[in-house]
């Protein structure tokens, strides 16, 4: 399937569109899943810890919520490919990374983590049909699409390996 149109999703989402090219799912995970992985894995140990300033996530709260919103898109790209009627509800980030325990977890152990939900988002998309690709449904209250969801899930990705150059100077 194509790039999504504007159509499909809302406008908080086109700044993770951008970060992304490739005409469909497949091309993403060619073109940035192993740059992303690489990306985690080259932060160097003593730098997990580190927020950029009071009140900001460390770089270990960074990737839990990579990988927490990963498996909310996921699930959201499968309610709407299932026709699920009712809209879905929004997330609290900042809610979430405070109730997650990652300043008690293990750094390579999270990477891995990260893969395992990848490889599953990736087995999930594989199994979408052109027409499950083409549902629409609305989360946090905006339109979405299911195509638009895999092209969100990396561009979230690559969004905060950015933040992690301009803001972490990692």
């Amino acid at each position: 399937m194509a790039r999504p149109s504007a159509t499909e999703y809302g406008s908080f989402h086109q700044t993770y569109i951008n970060y992304t090219s490739g005409k469909d799912y497949s091309i993403l995970v060619q073109q940035y899943q192993e740059r992303i992985v690489e990306s985690w894995n080259a932060i160097p140990t003593e730098k997990i810890n580190f927020a950029y300033a009071p009140d900001k996530w460390t770089i270990k709260q960074m990737l839990q919520h990579v990988i927490d919103t990963e498996r909310i898109f996921a699930y959201r790209a499968l309610a709407i490919a299932r026709k699920e009627p009712a809209a879905l509800l929004g997330f609290d980030e900042n809610e979430y990374a405070k109730n997650a325990t990652a300043a008690h977890r293990n750094w390579k152990e999270m990477i891995a983590e990260w893969k395992t939900v990848r490889q599953s988002t990736n087995i999930l998309f594989a199994s979408f049909t052109e027409e499950d690709l083409k549902q629409k449904g609305t989360a946090s209250g905006l339109p979405i699409s299911v195509n638009a969801l895999g092209f969100i899930i990396f561009g979230h990705a690559l969004h905060h390996l950015h933040v992690l150059k301009e803001r972490y100077s990692i």
